[in-house]
């Protein structure tokens, strides 16, 4: 799932930049605003994500490791 939603993330982020660009180019202030606003919100998912991993990855470092038993 986390690949998915960073893959989804990225796609905001685009979505996002491709608005505030046309935004700009045709003067469009609404348009441009959203498009930012778009990217924040594909920037905080991909923030939340990130969280998870590191999250994740923390929870197995600690983990005993089945090797270790006698």
């Amino acid at each position: 799932m986390s690949k998915e939603e960073k893959g989804q993330s990225k796609v905001e982020q685009a979505k996002g930049k491709l608005k505030e660009t046309t935004g700009k180019v045709t003067g469009n202030e609404s348009l441009e605003g959203e498009g930012r606003a778009e990217q924040a919100k594909g920037k905080v998912r991909e923030g939340k994500e990130d969280v998870k991993d590191t999250v994740r990855g923390v929870s197995e470092n600690l983990r005993p490791d089945d090797g270790d038993k006698a």
